[in-house]
């Protein structure tokens, strides 16, 4: 069953953009109810191991990098705000869509610990969780970031505002994060990818990706995911252009990224921003186009990379998807779509499904 909403802002004083608990009151918080785990680690070895994408990206034509380098401290800033641009539709419209549907979706799962890849600030899990109290059902979030500032905050925010609220956080990424899940301390999961996420991912990985969420759940538990529907081009285009630039700089920071962790020596004002809607693959191509012949040297990876002028490394694809087609694909890999959720232009959609 498929249900729909209209677009709409979501109220952000009360989601997201609440008055921050003060130090002394963050202090008083039982440390029971926080555990961190870090999966990362910034030993020089294991960063050397962690940059193989990095290595494989640069050397292979065309040039490639992994999303996930986006997401340090200031890559996570920088898509928070993106997401408040009005030309960035997909926040605003899932957000709707959650506001109109999560008591349904508490209704579904019932009492249920919830695991979210990519957690950020969490502003959207706290329309799920205020509806889980308002059911009066126990709350247990686990989530997952890259960016283990914006956890360690986003948890103690959460903490504060949810007295009845245990976390435990995860620093590091999807795969072995989902790996090494701790035991589910209430009747039931969900694992939430929500946010369009999805889109990032090349269909071989997509199919990889789905493949360990399935293998990470158990026969009945749930699998929550977002996706970024198929639309007109203008609309799509101009989330990936915004006239402020917040997207040029968020793309622009990888670079800068890879110079902190691997001692690299990337200049930022030589290369530019471009993003494009692919039609025939239904997706936005987002690149870093080289404005000149430069040589860029990575210590750490003992690298040395050249770029013509004009050369573009692709940072991120953002594929759009049609839900029913999405369904199908989920059911290969044993996860029965429970109900679908969108807005009224079928710009967005929340998928809920269930592992058999």
């Amino acid at each position: 069953m498929t249900f729909s909403t209209a677009d709409c802002d979501s109220p952000m004083e009360k989601h997201g953009q609440r008055t921050n608990a003060n130090l002394a009151d963050r202090n008083v918080i039982d440390p029971a109810r926080l555990q961190i785990q870090t999966l990362l680690s910034n030993e020089p070895e294991v960063r050397v191991m962690d940059g193989q994408d990095v290595i494989e990206g640069l050397t292979q034509i065309p040039k490639s990098l992994p999303p996930k380098y986006f997401y340090d401290h200031l890559g996570s800033e920088l898509f928070e705000k993106i997401c408040t641009l009005p030309e960035y539709y997909p926040t605003r419209t899932e957000s709707a869509i959650f506001y109109r549907y999560a008591h349904a979706i508490t209704q579904l799962t019932g009492p249920c610990e919830l695991v979210e890849l990519g957690s950020g600030s969490a502003t959207k899990t706290r329309i799920l969780l205020d509806a889980y109290r308002a059911a009066n059902l126990p709350l247990r979030y686990i989530p997952v970031d890259v960016s283990g500032s914006m956890l360690k905050d986003s948890s103690d925010q959460l903490l504060y505002d949810y007295p009845e609220l245990r976390i435990h956080g995860m620093i590091g990424t999807y795969e072995p994060a989902l790996n090494a899940l701790p035991a589910a301390n209430l009747a039931t999961r969900m694992v939430m990818f929500i946010g369009s996420t999805l889109g990032n991912l090349s269909p071989n990985d997509c199919e990889q990706f789905l493949q360990l969420v399935s293998g990470a759940l158990e026969p009945g538990q749930f699998f929550l995911l977002g996706l970024d529907l198929q639309k007109d081009i203008g609309t799509v285009e101009a989330a990936y252009n915004d006239a402020q630039g917040i997207t040029a700089m968020f793309n622009l920071n990888m670079l800068q990224h890879l110079n902190h962790r691997y001692r690299g020596d990337f200049c930022l004002d030589n290369f530019y921003h471009q993003a494009m809607y692919n039609s025939q693959k239904h997706q936005i191509e987002m690149y870093l186009v080289s404005k000149q012949a430069q040589t860029v040297t990575l210590q750490d990876l003992d690298l040395t990379v050249k770029f013509a002028e004009g050369e573009r490394l692709l940072s991120e694809i953002s594929r759009k998807f049609d839900v029913v087609q999405m369904g199908a694909q989920l059911a290969n890999h044993g996860l029965k779509v429970l109900q679908t959720f969108t807005d009224e232009r079928q710009w967005f959609g929340l998928i809920l499904a269930q592992k058999g």
